[in-house]
């Protein structure tokens, strides 16, 4: 166990706004988002990506105004667990702490089978098509799992040797994705041979209203990971940068996201786009080069991926260490490493859990369906979340209103008004899956089974949180406060009596 010291509880503050943002952006995933996201929303609301796209970063705006603003009043590797408890309800605020880590997991098995579809579809660009009897396929979920799993323990293994080294190989990684990404995008609008549309941005040409909700949760899901740069608030020199961070990644991610979805809409035709899935960047760069050259997005795509597992661990261990630190998880979680200053059991217990999921997701037999059914249980699940922790800002900033009108708006009205379009889209979606199906398959398809995804891990919460609070009996429950990071004294050793860390408070 790391000593006392200025970063609270065992944390080092070594990292930078560059870092910050290199986190945030490899935990959003820029490139797999455009190269695999942007196939599923085309599925939802056809040649309509850029509206949808802008639609979405309104309410996320209003949502990263909220974290902005909370974590300058208090900086917590918890962030919206410790802020909803504070200004909702503990039950409330140990449900965003729950739902974000169940959604970085099944992010994590998500990201584990595009990881090794990338490198499948790498193999079969050099030539490799077979091993032995075994035809490599990159649509397989079996086989993309198994060799994504194995990058998913390198990558949790470099994780726990820390935030720095593990900021320093992603700001490499984002390097290469964005100039690669920059240059086949820029290349595609010039030369596509789609016309340019203006309907692709007017939202109002979107077929129904399920697909409007649909794609807003699925474009939503894109810019989830923003608030990573929160989760390492604790490690950041100056909290104020973990805003900075955050609010640079989302504004990036808009231009990203616009760029990609004008350039493959001029390069291919919608059922193109939706068709291909996983595959869908490697099309795209197919149809404007010639190998080896076309081979680049694909590796950029490998990039974004392997860069995005390790930056989903990252923020996930941290919000369970967060957790543990006031007895509402086991104190496994707060474990600190002596010698990396990270809280390394965790971190691989995160790793441990995703591999466990993606062997679970296994019942779904093509990838791309897989896909399809895990991003829309974690956009249902990251909206609830998100909209909590708007709700949670506007009750802690309501006295601005009276004091400063102009303060308030920003404060108070827009996270508000984000919420209830973030809960309204939610509940659309969840109604729409209810009356699709009239029985429980497993399949990506199935109403009921897409809509059983995203309860099971709400319902999950509840469970866990009623013996935190009955069973662990954390003074969580009591008082809706969490750690406070920013005291020495409250370095959290697990296997001290709760008692005495109680009194050093």
């Amino acid at each position: 166990m790391s000593g006392p010291g200025p970063a609270g509880p065992g944390l080092r503050r070594s990292l930078s706004v560059v870092d910050g943002v290199a986190v945030a952006a490899s935990s959003t995933a820029a490139t797999t988002s455009i190269g695999i996201g942007l196939g599923v929303t085309a599925g939802v609301v056809g040649p309509h990506l850029p509206a949808i796209m802008l639609l979405a970063f309104v309410p996320v705006l209003g949502i990263a105004g909220a974290f902005s603003r909370l974590n300058r009043v208090e900086p917590n590797a918890g962030n919206g667990y410790v802020w909803v408890g504070r200004s909702l309800s503990p039950w409330l605020g140990f449900m965003v702490g729950w739902v974000n880590f169940v959604a970085s997991v099944a992010f994590l098995a998500y990201t584990t089978a595009v990881t090794g579809s990338a490198l499948l579809q790498l193999a079969g660009e050099a030539g490799l098509h077979r091993v032995g009897s075994l035809g490599l396929d990159p649509d397989s979920t079996a086989q993309t799992t198994a060799v994504g799993v194995v990058v998913l323990v390198a990558v949790t293994v470099t994780a726990v040797t820390g935030v720095r080294a593990a900021a320093r190989l992603q700001t490499w990684l984002l390097v290469f994705e964005y100039v690669v990404l920059l240059g086949f995008c820029g290349y595609g609008i010039v030369t596509g041979p789609h016309s340019f549309s203006l309907s692709w941005f007017d939202p109002f040409a979107i077929p129904s209203a399920t697909a409007l909700a649909q794609g807003l949760l699925l474009s939503v899901f894109c810019y989830w990971g923003f608030e990573a740069a929160f989760t390492v608030n604790e490690e950041v020199r100056d909290p104020a940068d973990a805003s900075r961070a955050g609010t640079i990644t989302l504004v990036t991610m808009l231009g990203l996201f616009l760029l990609g979805s004008v350039a493959f809409q001029r390069v291919l035709s919608p059922q193109q786009l939706a068709g291909h899935g996983a595959q869908g960047l490697a099309y795209y760069g197919d149809r404007l080069a010639d190998r080896p050259l076309a081979a680049l997005p694909l590796v950029a795509l490998m990039f974004s991926a392997v860069a995005s597992l390790q930056a989903g661990v990252i923020p996930a261990a941290r919000g369970m260490f967060a957790m543990s630190r006031d007895r509402t998880l086991g104190p496994v979680w707060s474990k600190i490493s002596a010698r990396y200053g990270t809280p390394a059991a965790g971190t691989l217990l995160i790793g441990a859990l995703a591999v466990a999921v993606a062997a679970g997701a296994l019942v779904i037999p093509r990838l791309a369906d897989m896909i399809d059914a895990i991003v829309n249980a974690v956009g249902i699940v990251v909206a609830l979340s998100y909209a909590l922790t708007a709700l949670a800002a506007a009750v802690r900033f309501r006295g601005l209103l009276r004091e400063d009108w102009r303060q308030g708006v920003r404060a108070v009205l827009l996270p508000v008004l984000s919420a209830l379009a973030l809960l309204g889209l939610g509940g659309c979606l969840c109604r729409s899956f209810y009356r699709s199906a009239d029985h429980l398959e497993l399949r990506a398809d199935n109403g009921w089974f897409l809509l059983l995804m995203p309860v099971v891990m709400i319902a999950s919460g509840f469970a866990v949180a009623a013996w935190a609070k009955w069973v662990r009996r954390s003074p969580y429950f009591r008082t809706g406060t969490g750690t406070d990071a920013a005291s020495p004294g409250l370095l959290t050793v697990s296997d001290r009596p709760f008692e005495e860390r109680h009194h050093a408070r």
